[in-house]
């Protein structure tokens, strides 16, 4: 029933030749990272290092590097989650096919964590210290070396103990910038995580907040870590509930518990009032995040079991690990969407545009079903929910459909769902936005941290016009305009020049452009028009036109119209809509990896080398 700690998962994945070793000596700097990414890229198996330059303990990469392998880390429990997950759905599923229910009471047992003396822990059998630790830096504009699946634990102050704990994957710097070393370690956590009321009340009662820090232990707890759990469940519930047995937890005097099948565990406190500057950080929308003022953890003591392993991924420009990491745990909660967003029938935070700056959703109109579907009401109202919801609410675009417009559209098939959207959409009508809001921590795209602006486009009723298939020659484009391209039916992509310096105000070149168009109209079918640095790149594929126009635009700022015009504070356009998507001065700098050590890496994947065949 599950793994109780890494170790056994790791020689399972050996038995079945899901993993590899690495005998040859690997840099934790660079070298671990770039090679971890390739074999993702490759479809391949989880990686153990076992000779990591600076570090006696190994390192554990691309452990949920394809769904299939996360399937089979958790087999053993994936049936009595999905029987819950439908029971939640519908209740009268357990007089319908009662043979489904055997072992849900079982699994629902394994919720609540147990107690156990720390002589029972081989978490706390020895100590290390931070420097001690793999140094594990992924990208070369680092500021220092990362833990990339901490699982960072706390609970509430006024009320302690696991009911009210908060179980995150909130990265931690351990190295670098005014960090003193071996006791204080940066702590990053993006708006809207459970560690902030934590944090809140600390603030409150003028106290330190304790936190722990595990590493490893039972490959449950690192999904549980990053799961958009309900409020009030904790997270060591659902690790015990995915890991097919409790959570043991042992108590340390004066401390927070720690798990006794943890590999390490680094335990602390911080200030609540105190930040150092974190960062940079090569992160997961393909950029570094910038250096900011974090609260950092005063390090008390740095516990490992005798045989530690250290897991590790590394992020960037979708898709890398944590893409696995989504679809298993769409996988796991997809279903309950309609039970938490009464309406939406799915939802899709699309991990080819860095997740949240792209969320589609697919809705219901039932307001008037006497009148038939013709435009978006209820979709509306639902947007609004999903904008309130959870993570939900970091969406910076929200694209929403009515399911009965097509009852066979597939949310996942990106592709259909913009060509659906543009063939309904009206520009006049359907643009929604929200300016000076939150968005998502690590997008720079909004000139400000945390800041931005949304934008709901709801589109329902009737096909409204066929989409340009075909890029005529005579595409009509002035002067310091070039190389249009087609990126999808209907998406003009135009090479634009670079963006001058930001002064608050639209650009002007852009506004001359889409007066132009208004003069010598585009093609009929033209529906979408993106600016970018790169139109044959950002028209090359779904990809790159997902990442270049989602990532480098902020909808306030950022969208034109041909025709545009407001009404009643409504603004719209009655032509094309333009999105300025090119990279701005202020925006953070794509990730670029170092050419000597990727010619290093390649130099051992080649024939006869310790990495052959891998990639």
């Amino acid at each position: 029933m599950g793994y109780r700690n890494l170790q056994d998962c790791v020689d399972d994945l050996e038995r079945h030749g899901m993993l590899r070793r690495i005998d040859t000596p690997v840099d934790p700097y660079l070298e671990a990272g770039m090679i971890q990414r390739r074999v993702y890229q490759a479809g391949g198996p989880a990686l153990l290092f076992t000779r990591v330059t600076g570090s006696a303990f190994p390192m554990l990469g691309n452990l949920f590097g394809t769904l299939e392998r996360t399937r089979f880390i958790f087999r053993d429990t994936l049936r009595t989650i999905d029987t819950l997950v439908k029971l939640k759905i519908n209740p009268f599923l357990a007089l319908k096919e009662p043979a489904r229910l055997l072992g849900a009471p079982l699994g629902a047992l394994h919720l609540l964590p147990k107690t156990v003396s720390a002589d029972q822990a081989p978490s706390l059998s020895c100590r290390a210290t931070l420097s001690r630790l793999p140094q594990l830096v992924s990208w070369p504009k680092d500021g220092g070396a990362f833990i990339t699946l901490p699982q960072v634990y706390s609970e509430d102050p006024a009320r302690p103990g696991f009911g009210k704990s908060n179980l995150g994957m909130y990265r931690v710097q351990i190295s670098g910038n005014q960090y003193q070393p071996d006791r204080q370690a940066g702590l990053h956590y993006q708006i809207h995580r459970g560690i902030g009321v934590h944090h809140q009340e600390a603030i409150k009662r003028g106290e330190r907040l304790k936190v722990n820090v595990f590493v490893g232990g039972a490959p449950s707890m690192s999904v549980a870590a990053v799961m958009p759990l309900p409020e009030g469940m904790p997270e060591l519930s659902f690790a015990g509930l995915l890991g097919g047995h409790r959570i043991a937890m042992a108590r340390v005097p004066g401390c927070l518990p720690v798990p006794a099948e943890a590999d390490f565990c680094i335990v602390g406190s911080i200030d609540p009032h105190a930040t150092l500057p974190e960062g940079p950080f090569g992160d997961h929308l393909g950029y570094y995040s910038l250096t900011h003022p974090f609260p950092f953890i005063e390090v008390e003591a740095v516990y490992h079991r005798p045989d530690a392993i250290w897991p590790f991924t590394t992020v960037g420009r979708p898709p890398q690990e944590d893409t696995s990491f989504g679809a298993f745990i769409h996988e796991l909660t997809g279903d309950l969407i309609p039970t938490v967003l009464p309406g939406i029938k799915a939802v899709h935070a699309v991990d080819a545009a860095g997740v949240h700056p792209l969320l589609l959703a697919i809705g219901t109109e039932r307001y008037t079903p006497y009148d038939g579907v013709t435009r978006p009401l209820e979709l509306l109202t639902q947007a609004n929910a999903v904008l309130g919801q959870g993570q939900l609410s970091l969406a910076k675009y929200l694209l929403i459909a009515a399911e009965q417009d097509n009852p066979e559209l597939d949310i996942h098939d990106i592709g259909a769902m913009f060509r659906h959207l543009l063939e309904r959409v009206d520009w006049q009508r359907d643009l929604h936005f929200q300016t000076a809001t939150t968005i998502d921590t690590l997008d720079y795209s909004g000139g400000g941290f945390n800041s931005g602006s949304k934008l709901v486009v709801a589109a329902a009723g009737p096909v409204r016009r066929c989409l340009l298939t075909e890029l005529p020659g005579d595409i009509p484009v002035p002067s310091g305009w070039s190389a249009p391209a087609l990126a999808l039916p209907g998406v003009l992509v135009l090479q634009g020049n670079a963006v001058p310096p930001d002064s608050g105000e639209p650009d002007q070149a852009i506004q001359a452009l889409c007066s132009f168009w208004e003069q010598r109209a585009l093609p009929d079918g033209v529906v979408l028009v993106v600016i970018a640095d790169d139109s044959a790149f950002c028209s090359r594929s779904l990809d790159n036109f997902l990442w270049v126009t989602f990532t480098r635009s902020n909808p306030a700022a950022d969208i034109y119209g041909v025709g545009a015009a407001t009404r009643q504070r409504h603004w719209g356009c009655s032509g094309p809509l333009v999105i300025d998507a090119r990279r701005k001065p202020f925006h953070a700098p794509p990730l670029e990896e170092d050419p000597a050590v990727e010619k290093r890496i390649e130099e051992l994947a080649s024939a006869g080398g310790p990495l052959y065949g891998l990639f």
